[in-house]
């Protein structure tokens, strides 16, 4: 199992909008080194949901239910997405600022390369911020 995160504008989709259908397409996705990470996400791989805009936090986590498939809204095939359905929200969400003040969390692409919208993430940090968040990992 792997372990990755994905970014959602919250006022378009949130975690608790995905919470409210069961599961969805993760879709949207137009730069290409996140869609390459899409690429690798294979059935049960866990997934940190990170709101962007003024929470900048990790708010829950998703599992990956599908593998990759072309987005049937483009006519590009290059543009994929995934199904994923929610498994739990975080006890305490996990902010950016907590994040970038970590030396921990130095190297990790959310915080050198802050417009990447999907990354994997280390066994450590998952842990790490499991951990921050007051809950255990599974």
């Amino acid at each position: 199992m792997a372990y990755w995160l994905a970014k959602t504008e919250p006022e378009s989709f949130s975690y608790s909008d995905l919470e409210k259908l069961g599961q969805d397409r993760w879709n949207g996705v137009k730069n290409f080194a996140a869609l390459k990470h899409m690429k690798q996400m294979e059935l049960g791989d866990l997934v940190f949901i990170y709101h962007t805009g003024k929470e900048k936090a990790i708010i829950g986590v998703a599992e990956v239910i599908s593998t990759f498939y072309p987005d049937p809204n483009e006519t590009d095939e290059r543009f994929i997405v995934v199904d994923v359905k929610p498994r739990y929200p975080l006890d305490r969400p996990v902010t950016l600022k907590e994040i970038k003040s970590n030396a921990l969390f130095q190297e990790w692409e959310l915080v050198r390369q802050s417009r990447l919208s999907v990354m994997p993430v280390s066994e450590e940090h998952w842990k790490y911020i499991h951990t921050s968040a007051k809950q255990a990992a599974p």
